[in-house]
């Protein structure tokens, strides 16, 4: 009896152990999945262009250089708009931008490089821009922080020439945010109703493929003004 009473013990303190183990090794992996679905990858620290290249191009174009820790399109011209080596589809954009006086330029995502000669041919835009420069300073448009020539901003919050801004761009299945300046002034659905009669109404309708891609390149607008970007980084979103 004595003998059996301790096999039974023995028994019973070892398969509850046995059972936790696989339990253990699940939520590891989870949290190892969601820590990689939260990480920021830096696009740009001041120091090289590694994550970036000319639109259809193997390298930087020779006009932009490093400004301090920006990046610089010194000599605005065709070929400069640039573009992310990867790809992206979800994701959250962080980085600072500004222009010169009567400075405009563009941020682009889901670029497809074989559908079109320039960014804007299919990504989205949000616009980089001098807003007391363009239009007696009211919001339109085209306006700093817009869905460039589709939605206006909600309100004026750009800073003036030369001076730093700050743009948030998150894009998460059709919800698309654009922050400027820690202000919320466009959202939309892309492919919504109401964003197709937005198109409709814009300078795109003449573009089939504007807006239809689900992935592609983050560009930066090159060839119409002196623009700086600075501490850029993006989180990829599950």
């Amino acid at each position: 009896m004595r003998t059996f009473f301790s096999l039974f013990l023995m028994a019973s303190l070892t398969i509850p152990m046995v059972a936790c183990q696989p339990a253990q090794e699940d939520s590891m992996d989870e949290a190892s999945t969601d820590t990689m679905a939260d990480e920021w990858i830096t696009l740009f620290d001041g120091t090289g262009f590694d994550h970036w290249r000319g639109y259809k191009q193997d390298a930087m174009p020779e006009g932009w250089v490093l400004d301090g820790d920006a990046m610089y399109a010194s000599t605005p011209d065709a070929g400069m708009d640039v573009v992310t080596r990867d790809t992206y589809t979800n994701f959250e954009l962080e980085l600072e931008w500004k222009v010169e006086e009567n400075g405009n330029s563009g941020i682009m995502w889901h670029v497809d490089e074989a559908a079109g000669d320039y960014p804007w041919m299919t990504g989205p835009e949000y616009q980089l821009l001098d807003d007391a420069a363009f239009n007696d300073g009211q919001i339109g448009k085209n306006s700093a922080g817009s869905n460039y020539d589709v939605q206006a901003p909600s309100e004026a919050v750009t800073r003036p020439a030369m001076e730093w801004n700050e743009a948030r761009i998150v894009v998460n299945g059709p919800h698309v945010e654009h922050w400027l300046n820690g202000v919320l002034v466009v959202e939309y659905e892309k492919g919504s109703e109401a964003h197709q009669a937005a198109v409709a109404q814009s300078k795109w309708t003449g573009y089939g493929d504007y807006g239809t891609t689900s992935t592609g390149h983050i560009a930066f607008q090159g060839d119409h003004g002196a623009v700086w970007f600075r501490n850029i980084r993006i989180k990829p979103l599950g």
